[in-house]
């Protein structure tokens, strides 16, 4: 499944740069959201490999935390870019007659660099937080296959109240885009409904299906997994830490 997801995305994104036809809005924000698809596996799975085949299940302090850093960064990373392409597709459908005079080359860049720059602004916050934090000696087994937040706080021996509150903050701010997909998602049901052809209510429909599936299996993994306090994470919670991490972006 990771070789089927480097290769399946490299392949929506050497198709979309070869063909101009292809250079629209809706299909940058799709390239952007193939390549954090391919990054975010890549920096997960390959260990897990490794780890599997030679049967030494350990990673070191510095690369733990380096795994964490981009863990954060493509999470967030995937659900902005997930409300971006909601707003193209809501505009495209709601407001079809504006949407080339809306939806400008400018504004995209725009975006996907806010995107990007902010996805980066929020991973440092937790790595400054997390090296504050002291490990007892006996306290060195994380029950997960990655190296997470709520996890380190999980093991940490000392005082994590500040770290469960900045975490609290980014577990709001990881959910306000998918509020905001789920909106804009409302209206364009609203709108298609009154679509007169068959065809037609089919064809914008077609358009937001695959969006709106992987919108709910990445979010209802991720919530499942993080909208809890960290004391009650278990190792059944690797299951959907799979799917979010191998199956989503597959």
């Amino acid at each position: 499944m990771y070789f089927v997801t480097v290769a399946g995305n490299a392949l929506i994104i050497l198709v979309i740069g070869s063909d101009p036809c292809l250079h629209t809005p809706m299909y940058f924000f799709l390239t952007n959201l193939s390549f954090v698809d391919i990054c975010f596996t890549t920096n997960l799975i390959p260990k897990l490999l490794v780890n599997h085949v030679m049967g030494a299940w350990t990673i070191s302090y510095r690369h733990c935390l380096t795994q964490m850093y981009f863990l954060i960064t493509f999470a967030y990373l995937d659900t902005f870019l997930l409300a971006a392409m909601a707003l193209d597709r809501y505009v495209a459908i709601c407001n079809t007659l504006q949407y080339c005079t809306i939806i400008t080359p400018k504004l995209c860049g725009g975006l996907a660099a806010l995107v990007w720059i902010s996805s980066s602004l929020i991973s440092p916050v937790h790595m400054l937080l997390m090296s504050r934090l002291t490990f007892c000696s006996s306290a060195r087994e994380i029950s997960h296959f990655y190296c997470g937040a709520y996890l380190l706080m999980k093991i940490a021996c000392s005082d994590t109240l500040v770290n469960q509150c900045v975490f609290l903050g980014a577990v709001v701010l990881f959910v306000a885009p998918c509020v905001l997909i789920i909106i804009s998602h409302i209206h364009i049901v609203a709108v298609v409904l009154w679509i007169p052809s068959t065809s037609g209510r089919c064809k914008a429909f077609s358009t937001c299906s695959s969006h709106l599936s992987v919108v709910i299996l990445f979010y209802g993994t991720v919530l499942g997994i993080y909208i809890r306090p960290p004391d009650s994470f278990s190792a059944q919670d690797t299951v959907a830490a799979i799917t979010n991490t191998v199956v989503t972006p597959c």
